[in-house]
């Protein structure tokens, strides 16, 4: 016979369950789900009709070579600062760590302004030495890729910090016992270990950058067919009444997200399985 405190936490149980799931369907599921039924109402149409405007496809393009690039550099960032967090000790360690975790706490829009008034023209601190370079940053695509990059600066390093702690350093001091450089150590042990979290990074980052709006409608200017990314691109089309494109850019920038999450689920799937089998196997 069931006890009646077993009783009352499954009925508590189910409870937060059904909370929980009206919750997400709520704020995530049937959101998205309604930019999916209003993108496909007529058709294709709108989809096909992204590809034939060519200011449209240069918001894009310029999105995508943004999102690889802040991606290409938050990755080497985010495996060198992770092992200077777990490998090495030195002062002002907790604050570094601490400062990594600002973009997540901080408003995209206060990001984007800051990077005003360190880059922009002749107000900024660096802005007339850059341009009397020749080298523009805010209102161009490398102010563009300085927002991406900060918004979605921690998550590789949050990824890859707790594996790291978790393999140890016995591999790596065995490898540089047996005569193994730095550079040879980290390619043949420590990456190998660390390959999954990287790659877990990596999809959440692209996924980030994609979806950057707030820092970037500060620094890019909103240059139709110039620095207007595909996230300024939604703003543009629903404040002019083009809902049917909007919807058209949103699904895409969904997909995308979407895509991410199937791709983080497989990956970590795969490797429960194969620590599974280890374990079975010792």
């Amino acid at each position: 016979m069931a006890s009646p405190r077993k009783g009352r936490k499954g009925t508590v149980t189910y409870v937060l369950r059904l909370f929980v799931i009206t919750y997400l369907l709520l704020l995530v599921a049937w959101p998205v789900a309604l930019v999916v039924t209003n993108t496909f109402e007529g058709g294709t149409a709108s989809l096909t009709g992204i590809f034939d405007d060519p200011d449209l496809v240069h918001a894009l393009q310029l999105s995508a070579t943004a999102a690889v690039v802040a991606t290409v550099i938050n990755t080497v960032f985010g495996v060198v600062v992770s092992l200077l967090l777990v490998r090495y000790q030195f002062p002002g360690k907790r604050i570094l760590s601490a400062l990594i975790d600002l973009p997540l706490s901080v408003s995209p829009i206060v990001v984007g302004l800051a990077l005003l008034l360190v880059y922009a023209g002749r107000d900024g601190w660096f802005g007339p030495t850059l341009e009397g370079w020749g080298f523009q940053v805010i209102f161009a695509t490398p102010g563009i890729i300085m927002a991406t990059a900060f918004v979605s600066l921690p998550l590789v390093i949050r990824e890859v910090v707790p594996v790291l702690q978790e393999i140890g350093t016995e591999q790596e001091q065995a490898a540089s016992s047996l005569g193994a450089s730095g550079w040879q150590t980290f390619w043949r042990i420590t990456l190998p270990s660390i390959k999954w979290a990287v790659v877990y990074g990596i999809v959440l980052t692209l996924a980030r950058s994609l979806g950057e709006f707030g820092a970037v409608k500060v620094v890019s200017g909103n240059v139709l067919g110039e620095t207007r990314t595909t996230t300024l691109a939604v703003e543009e089309k629903y404040l002019n009444f083009d809902q049917q494109g909007a919807y058209a850019l949103s699904f895409l920038l969904a997909s995308v997200s979407v895509l991410a999450i199937v791709v983080v689920f497989i990956i970590r799937a795969r490797v429960a399985r194969h620590a599974s089998a280890e374990g079975a196997a010792s």
